[in-house]
């Protein structure tokens, strides 16, 4: 008499009839997105689209031009003294504002 071991730690344990029915639903799920094109063109009754629905445009729709560079720019780079001119013009602002923001206000 031969036994055979088997070794039940490596089965799936299944939860009665809640994991088969959860199983069902994700597969008919599944297969029903797959005919969703097919379903809009069944009459209402049936789950078709409605009567007010719009048609969809017969031409594919075009992909942005992810590839395609923009033109160069017109303006050019600052110069050494324009870009220090540009910096004390902003600290200017910038110490200008936070006086204005520490004085109190006048009712």
């Amino acid at each position: 008499m031969a036994s055979v071991l088997v070794n039940r730690s490596l089965s799936l344990p299944v939860a009665g009839g809640r994991g088969r029915a959860l199983a069902l639903s994700a597969v008919l799920a599944i297969a029903l997105g797959g005919c969703s094109s097919t379903l809009s063109s069944l009459p209402t009754q049936l789950g078709g689209m409605p009567a007010g629905t719009p048609q969809p445009s017969a031409a594919p729709v075009a992909y942005p031009a992810v590839h395609d560079m923009p033109p160069p720019r017109q303006n050019a780079v600052l110069t050494e003294a324009e870009q220090k001119a540009a910096e004390a013009e902003l600290a200017a602002m910038r110490a200008r504002q936070a006086q204005q923001a520490a004085t109190p206000a006048k009712n």
